[in-house]
């Protein structure tokens, strides 16, 4: 079956409308994150839709803008009276926030959601020593975790102590601009906030402890933004109540359509441009889809259209008497076209 066919057949299933979204997870500039160019093109799907009783999201992403969930949410609630998502497989950092909003969240042993504790980068960001033109991204649960080893795994509890602890801490080699902290403590907030929002989004209420378990665990408590949590940890361990087993016949359409798109997102692929330009290939051209929107009548994706060339130049070697220039070859490569079709 197609992705069209698919998408059909689990509609059939679930007696909704289906709506996929995907972002690449590739390296190198084939990879892409989900960000706010979505909200335009999830209008104009939902637009074509119009208002119905369910809507599913089929979701795979390792995350990216954590303003995008909440917006996106909030306008797919406004065509459906009941939302749910349905993860494929990796539903990361923004993507589980989405997967938050939701009435319900179909997962199968393969889905996994992530720590929604985000990394910070603006221009009061500490310099990069080794790359001066770039900044470090810090990630905020870091920061937290600095303090809370102050205080809880050494005691000190006065303020005194603490001040001192802070002024070492921003002494530190790269510097940290107060401002990159005060970013850091609003992006916090903010975080916890969305995350409130997005549970109490839900058709069935949840209760307010409940939510704060949840949020505590996915800002704080894992410890690892490279922390995947299964459906079995989601729903018991975490309390994420509407996390739903998927049954047989719908968790192999979602694996089936999950396999359509990862064979034209070449998704686990690894990429070089040695390997894109091709072997004997002085000059090559490759157009990459590296996101997708699509639902039964309408299709939209993300094209990078990208040229890679062979070059001559001179490589550093190190040798005994010193480093030489010796002649060598390299890819280079430029992307010549990108946007949404």
């Amino acid at each position: 079956m197609n992705k069209q066919e698919i998408i059909k057949k689990i509609e059939e299933i679930r007696d909704s409308k289906v709506i996929t979204y995907l972002t690449s997870d590739r390296d190198g500039p084939v990879n892409a994150h989900i960000a706010g160019d979505i909200i335009a093109i999830f209008s104009n799907q939902l637009k074509n839709i119009k208002k119905v009783p369910k809507i599913d999201l089929f979701l795979y992403s390792t995350g990216g803008d954590t303003l995008v969930p909440w917006r996106l949410v909030s306008m797919i609630r406004e065509h459906c009276d009941e939302f749910s998502v349905l993860v494929p497989y990796k539903a990361h950092s923004a993507a589980t926030m989405i997967a938050l909003g939701a009435d319900e969240i179909i997962m199968s042993d393969l889905s996994e959601l992530s720590p929604i504790d985000p990394t910070t980068s603006n221009i009061f960001n500490p310099q990069d020593p080794l790359i001066p033109q770039n900044k470090i991204p810090i990630s905020v649960e870091d920061v937290m975790a600095f303090f809370d080893l102050a205080k809880n795994k050494f005691g000190i509890k006065n303020e005194e102590d603490l001040t001192k602890i802070f002024n070492k801490f921003m002494e530190v080699n790269p510097v940290i601009h107060p401002l990159a902290l005060g970013n850091i403590n609003r992006i916090h907030n903010l975080i916890r906030i969305l995350a409130k929002r997005l549970l109490q989004s839900h058709k069935n209420q949840l209760a307010e402890d409940e939510i704060n378990t949840i949020i505590d665990f996915l800002t704080e408590k894992l410890y690892s933004h490279q922390y995947f949590i299964g459906r079995k940890e989601a729903k018991e361990n975490i309390g994420i109540k509407t996390v739903q087993y998927s049954e047989n016949i719908l968790e192999n359409l979602i694996t089936d359509l999950y396999e359509e798109y990862k064979k034209e997102m070449g998704l686990g692929i690894n990429w070089n441009p040695e390997n894109e330009l091709g072997t004997n290939s002085l000059q090559n051209k490759k157009d990459y889809k590296i996101a997708f929107i699509e639902s039964l009548k309408l299709s939209n994706y993300f094209e990078l259209s990208m040229e890679f060339k062979k070059q001559q130049v001179n490589i550093t070697q190190q040798t005994p008497q010193g480093p030489i220039q010796v002649p060598g070859e390299q890819v280079a490569f430029r992307v010549i076209k990108q946007g949404w079709n």
